[in-house]
């Protein structure tokens, strides 16, 4: 019996060394685009760039945090239904001004 206990002792301790790796690369990778979303406000882009790169950066921070420290990852098909439909309710609201920009639409001369 205490082999038992010493095999899932040993699966226990391998199963948190993996779920600390995951933590880990998420919060690199949260530093990394934070770094990103701070050296692209000294670059002095266009609005419409610097603001489309901003909301790519917080989408991808918002992603990860919610798939690995809110554990949607391992969720079923319902929440990913969930977030598809958000996404493109997403992408359309993130597309509407650029339409209208462009039909100038806002420009009041």
């Amino acid at each position: 019996m205490t082999s038992d206990h010493a095999a899932m002792a040993g699966d226990h301790a391998a199963e948190i060394d993996r779920h600390v790796r995951v933590y880990i690369t998420v919060f690199v990778a949260l530093m990394a685009l934070t770094i990103i979303t701070v050296a692209v406000s000294y670059l002095h882009l266009p609005v419409p760039i610097a603001v489309t790169v901003a909301l790519l950066v917080a989408t991808v921070k918002g992603s990860l945090v919610a798939c690995y420290f809110m554990h949607l990852i391992s969720e079923k098909k319902l929440i990913y239904a969930v977030l598809v439909l958000t996404a493109v309710f997403f992408a359309a609201l993130l597309a509407l001004p650029a339409v209208t920009h462009s039909s100038g639409y806002w420009i009041h001369e």
